[in-house]
């Protein structure tokens, strides 16, 4: 009852209950809880354990005017119910809903190593044309490392935004960095 309430109140049970104090059914509750929950049954065919407890009232009122292909989102819930990067199975409901767009809401945090391969021979490229380390803050330097070319096991992959404060688990937004510098630029 009281998940129902919160949905019907967009959180805000104590003016619902003062505005709907003096009525004598709960049709408008139980209408408006039966819609978000046929809407959710009508969008998700699979019913997994992580489903309960999410915001189902304010992801109604969010996304129910779109139309979505329920086996399309099965598929979806499927891929990344399977993939290990995806620490937050919680996240992929709303992931899934608002186009796939909002990666915090999966909590992905690491780059898989085609990325990391992918950068750091593009920035090795780049550095030894230049004459300097692919290390890019080595490069900045005035030490030994200014110019040095660290191998791809010396180094440690980086989110150049830290992703902590927003920063993207993408191509864009990663760099490889040498251990030193890593551990140094912490998360900032």
């Amino acid at each position: 009852m009281e998940c129902a309430l919160d949905w019907v109140s967009k959180g805000n049970i104590g003016d619902y209950m003062s505005r709907h104090r003096y009525d004598d059914n709960i049709s408008e509750l139980k209408t408006y809880f039966n819609s978000v929950v046929n809407w959710v049954s009508g969008v998700f065919i699979d019913v997994e354990s992580e489903m309960r407890g999410l915001e189902w009232g304010r992801l109604y009122e969010q996304y129910h005017k779109q139309a979505y292909d329920p086996a399309k989102i099965s598929a979806q819930v499927h891929k990344l119910y399977s993939d290990p990067y995806v620490k937050n199975r919680k996240g992929i409901f709303e992931y899934i809903l608002g186009s796939l767009v909002d990666t915090k809401l999966l909590e992905v945090r690491v780059f898989d190593d085609a990325t990391k391969k992918s950068v750091y021979a593009t920035q090795t490229s780049t550095a030894k044309a230049k004459g300097e380390s692919n290390c890019p803050l080595c490069a900045l330097g005035h030490d030994a490392n200014k110019g040095k070319i660290w191998n791809f096991e010396e180094m440690y992959v980086d989110h150049v935004a830290a992703w902590s404060k927003g920063g993207v688990t993408s191509v864009s937004n990663c760099q490889m960095l040498c251990k030193t510098h890593n551990r140094a630029k912490g998360n900032r």
